[in-house]
């Protein structure tokens, strides 16, 4: 990629865009804010459809009374342009028809590229940011029995995700890790990066120069979570990610498991993935992340057994709630009706910028 692309990309980095929480990804909903109503009298410049107000009646309770409530919602705004959209990547077709702006695909193995689209292009990684962390916590070789306590500072005050973790929650770090990992619990990836020794600085620090050391030169990460669309990565990035992840077995199972009961506070409380294809007998998964806001589209890293062969897919900036599953899908069907011999040691298609 150019030093003008790069250039141009950072900058539209820097644009404001309208952007919600992470919804599937952590489980959670955006919370409600009063917005002020604009005046008929008053010009409007819209640069992309804006969200839609609507008033919404709640039943609280208060000193053990129900009270009824209103509130004004904001709902999503369609059709929000992704920063790879601002980029262009939408631009670019493929044989397979992906809904994913960017995609790579490698052989595990023997690392040949398979399959390559826009993958040198840093974009928004959103929650995939949680598999970094989760790398860091291992090889910082923390107590994973120690008790960690969610407190005000894991408040989301960046997109206004809520979190069925309440402040003052206290989990073990292992099941802090698993639910980040699994369930994409933003607070629980927020408390990891805190309970770091130098706090979550010297754990963003750290996550910077693991990144360098594995080669990811177009990675850069500003928090523990995602929730910030300065956390950006390559898809060539990712997998490299993927591969010293997938060295430790931890983060293989939280990240592949379907669904989990820990302990919150004394209480079981079960949480379950945000990727269906870790439930599916058609699948086989050895490690996955999702991730999702606003500026980053759906993301999908994950690494899975197709034929025999063990492949890593990263998928940036896909469409549609469930493209970027439908786009492994999509990539697994392909690599099937390939015999192997058929596979050079060239990628088999690649295109994009």
């Amino acid at each position: 990629m150019s030093k003008y692309a790069l250039a141009a990309l950072v900058s539209l980095l820097m644009v404001s865009v309208p952007a919600l929480a992470e919804d599937a990804d952590a489980g959670s909903a955006p919370r409600k804010h009063h917005v002020k109503k604009k005046s008929k009298h008053q010009p409007v410049h819209v640069a992309a459809a804006e969200p839609k107000e609507k008033m919404v009646k709640r039943v609280v309770l208060v000193h053990g009374r129900r009270k009824v409530v209103y509130q004004h919602l904001f709902a999503a705004a369609p059709g929000v342009p992704t920063m790879g959209d601002l980029a262009g990547l939408n631009l670019t077709h493929d044989p397979l028809d992906l809904k994913s702006n960017v995609a790579y695909v490698l052989d595990q193995d023997n690392s040949e590229v398979l399959f390559e689209k826009n993958s040198n292009i840093a974009l928004p990684i959103a929650s995939i940011t949680k598999m970094m962390t989760g790398l860091v916590v291992m090889e910082a070789n923390q107590d994973m029995d120690e008790v960690l306590t969610v407190s005000d500072e894991d408040v989301d005050r960046e997109k206004f995700s809520s979190s069925r973790l309440k402040v003052g929650a206290r989990l073990t770090r292992a099941n802090m890790l698993h639910i980040a990992l699994m369930s994409s619990e933003n607070r629980a990836a927020s408390a990891l990066g805190r309970y770091y020794p130098g706090g979550k600085p010297a754990f963003v620090e750290a996550m910077n120069a693991k990144a360098r050391e594995l080669g990811m030169t177009d990675t850069h990460y500003v928090d523990s979570n995602g929730l910030s669309k300065m956390n950006v990565a390559s898809a060539r990035d990712l997998a490299k990610l993927a591969q010293a992840a997938y060295q430790y077995p931890v983060l293989r199972q939280f990240s592949t498991d379907p669904k989990a009961v820990v302990d919150v506070s004394g209480h079981p409380m079960a949480f379950g993935s945000t990727n269906h294809l870790t439930s599916s007998p058609d699948w086989t998964i050895g490690l996955q992340k999702t991730g999702f806001i606003n500026e980053a589209g759906r993301c999908l890293m994950m690494q899975a057994v197709i034929e025999g062969r063990s492949v890593i897919m990263v998928f940036l900036d896909s469409k549609g709630k469930l493209s970027r599953t439908a786009d492994a899908g999509r990539i697994r069907k392909w690599l099937q009706a390939l015999k192997p011999t058929s596979l050079s040691t060239t990628p088999v298609y690649s295109t994009g910028m």
